[in-house]
């Protein structure tokens, strides 16, 4: 039998998470909710589903759902699904503080319910290539620049894109994080709009992560570093390059990516984890590490900003 599953939220992000669960064979569109009406009943007319009137309504009707509203609504509503055993996909970042989302977490592990993340590079193609050909890394180096969005102006572009980053470097080095560092400047927004942060781990590897939404191109990149190779992925393309050493020359080859929607792999397998109650691949304490994270790096940025 197909998951009941809804979308809480349906602006750009949540229209998609409509999208695909209409189109998913083993969920069930059940309903939606927004708090704007007009836009939750064209999102229910466009992908053939009803309208709760209310949250709690909502609540009452689905299994599991995504919840695609503004960051500091997380808690909340997230608190509010848990509560009545339902499992919840939260966008990213989980939360704006690391309290609310430790929350979340015991709340969910409290009722054996499924509290996963959205963070959707971790289910792009080039990630399981680029997680099969890893080792050690020495040292890695991430860009993520966008124009700007026009959206999601309550956070800087730290917890609005580079989290995505963050949480990806804190899954593949594995190593505690030994000290950070940080530079970001407000253009078109009082927070943060272009941001460079250097993580160094006790491990010895280093990550340098650029993020931008004031950039006139889209890019999201990946270069690592180790002792045998090195391996550049573009997550946009879902295609990369891996770099050899042979002798004293670099060989190189192409990475066979099968390529998919990154979106529809993550709801597909939150919707799997949520029917056979198994852990999701981004848990919600793996959100709340790459939030505690950003959160520092925001920290830094604002010291620095702050009038002297």
């Amino acid at each position: 039998m197909s998951l009941k599953v809804g979308v809480v939220g349906v602006g750009a992000i949540g229209r998609n998470h409509a999208r695909i669960y209409s189109e998913l064979e083993s969920a069930n569109l059940e309903c939606i909710y927004d708090a704007n009406a007009e836009q939750a009943k064209s999102i229910a007319d466009e992908f053939g589903t009803d309208v709760a009137t209310t949250l709690e309504e909502f609540v009452e009707r689905v299994d599991a759902a995504s919840v695609s509203t503004p960051t500091v609504t997380h808690r909340e509503i997230g608190t509010l699904l848990l509560n009545a055993g339902k499992h919840v996909l939260v966008e990213k970042p989980i939360s704006d503080s690391v309290d609310d989302a430790k929350a979340m977490i015991d709340l969910a592990q409290e009722k054996g319910l499924v509290l996963q993340v959205g963070h959707i590079e971790r289910f792009n193609p080039v990630m399981s290539r680029l997680e099969e050909q890893l080792d050690a890394p020495k040292f890695i180096e991430c860009h993520r620049l966008s124009p700007f969005p026009k959206r999601s102006l309550d956070i800087g572009v730290v917890l609005d894109l580079m989290i995505h980053d963050l949480e990806i470097v804190l899954h593949l080095v594995n190593s505690p994080l030994q000290s950070v560092d940080a530079v970001g400047v407000p253009v078109l927004t009082r927070r943060e709009d272009i941001a460079n942060a250097r993580l160094r781990f006790e491990n010895g590897c280093v990550a340098n992560i650029t993020a931008s939404r004031i950039s006139p191109e889209k890019m999201r990149k990946i270069r690592v570093f180790q002792s045998d190779a090195y391996l550049s992925l573009d997550y946009q393309d879902q295609s990369g390059w891996i770099y050899r050493k042979d002798g004293f020359e670099i060989t190189r080859e192409e990475v066979e990516v099968e390529r998919d929607e990154p979106l529809k792999c993550e709801l597909a397998a939150f919707v799997e984890c949520s029917s056979r109650g198994e852990q999701p691949k981004v848990s919600g304490q793996q959100g709340a590490d790459a939030l505690d994270v950003a959160l520092q790096i925001t920290r830094l940025i604002e010291e620095a900003n702050a009038p002297s």
